[in-house]
């Protein structure tokens, strides 16, 4: 589960100050996919940084499973992306001149999984992704939604529970978009890792089991399906009337009574 609560960003100093997230709380069930959507500027990514810990808010909390990442030092939070988060970027950001198998390797690398358990992790996700037959060719070979699928491969080695995809179609055509589409919501399902995607793409949203809106750094609205907060029962409080405080005071007699007894015969 992750659970934001009162996160605030701001950008600039004194008179130029711009806040990109302004008091920002909700929550998100375990395994659910999420789509963060907004306009340009209006703050979906930031908030996307702020989540993951690649962006560290003045204030707020963002809990990730019972802790609390922006109280963790730098390598605490490094070290906990490794093992928990993979990302996805619009832009691939993979490496041109590496193989295939060395841009997935990075993760691990950072991770320091062994050499043996590494390569079978890296054979087994680029297989997921269907580039098994691309694993000594350099990513700079590879068309656009190839190296969106070598990013996927990527961010889905170390098997994370949580998925960020910033804009992962957009820098593609509608047919490979929705092969990429398809992708990442068959790996929610069977790995049941959270998906969150930051998005402007109304379709792709109606798709996610929840959809949280972001205008000018405030949560302008949320569907669908959100994590609901552990609420103390209510005490019932229920009014007596006069029969009802009669048959009450009769009924407490009889349990003095009992009690009574109870206690002379243990006294004998």
């Amino acid at each position: 589960m992750i659970e934001v609560k009162n996160v605030t960003k701001t950008y600039g100093k004194k008179h130029s100050t711009f806040k990109a997230l302004d008091d920002v709380s909700f929550s998100i069930p375990e395994g659910a996919s999420v789509a963060i959507v907004g306009k340009s500027g209006s703050g979906k990514s930031t908030l996307m940084h702020a989540m993951s810990g690649l962006d560290r808010p003045e204030s707020g909390e963002v809990i990730i499973d019972g802790t609390n990442i922006l109280k963790l030092k730098s390598k605490a939070v490094d070290r906990f992306r490794s093992e928990k988060i993979g990302f996805i970027f619009q832009a691939f950001f993979v490496q041109a001149n590496e193989t295939c198998y060395d841009n997935v390797a990075l993760p691990l690398e950072i991770a320091r999984v062994s050499g043996t358990a590494r390569k079978a992790q890296i054979v087994d996700a680029l297989n997921i992704v269907e580039l098994g037959d691309k694993v000594r060719q350099k990513a700079r070979n590879l068309s656009g939604g190839q190296k969106q699928r070598l990013a996927i491969a990527r961010a889905i080695v170390n098997k994370p529970s949580i998925i960020f995809a910033d804009e992962p179609t957009g820098n593609l055509d509608s047919t490979t978009g929705e092969k990429v589409e398809d992708l990442l919501f068959g790996l929610n399902k069977q790995n049941g890792s959270t998906l969150i995607i930051v998005t402007h793409d109304a379709d792709l949203a109606s798709k996610c089991d929840m959809q949280i809106y972001v205008k000018d750094g405030k949560i302008d609205r949320i569907e669908g399906e959100q994590a609901a907060p552990v609420e103390e029962p209510e005490e019932v409080v229920v009014e007596k009337g006069p029969q009802d405080s009669r048959e009450d005071s009769r009924h407490l007699k009889g349990v003095s009574r009992i009690g009574g007894d109870k206690e002379s015969e243990e006294e004998e």
